[in-house]
């Protein structure tokens, strides 16, 4: 098991992706954000069923460094109740967890 994790975030448009991504890479918060092509997003709001287009970030960073990148983002991200979700990296290749571990702030490397 590893410390790093991958954070999932939805938001309405790219241009708003591409804010939050330069943003937490550039503190040095991620290593990597991804960005995927428009996804249909159907799920409950204010006792209402909606059925929206989003753009989803796949966000690599560090257990440690989790608090911190969910705090920049609730800055940043336009929607009252954004969707951030943090999945554990049980494993990965040995050289790209080292590239992640140097890309952000504070990290050991071992």
């Amino acid at each position: 098991m590893t410390d790093k994790v991958v954070v999932l975030v939805t938001a309405s448009d790219l241009e708003e992706c591409r804010k939050i991504a330069r943003a937490l890479v550039e503190k040095r918060l991620a290593a990597c954000v991804n960005i995927s092509a428009p996804v249909q997003s159907i799920y409950r709001w204010e006792g209402k069923v909606a059925d929206e287009q989003e753009y989803i970030m796949m966000i690599k960073t560090s257990r440690r460094l989790f608090g911190e990148l969910q705090s920049e983002i609730g800055h940043l991200h336009s929607y009252a109740t954004p969707e951030i979700i943090c999945l554990p990296i049980i494993e990965g290749a040995t050289n790209y967890l080292h590239w992640l571990a140097e890309s952000l702030q504070g990290e050991e490397i071992s």
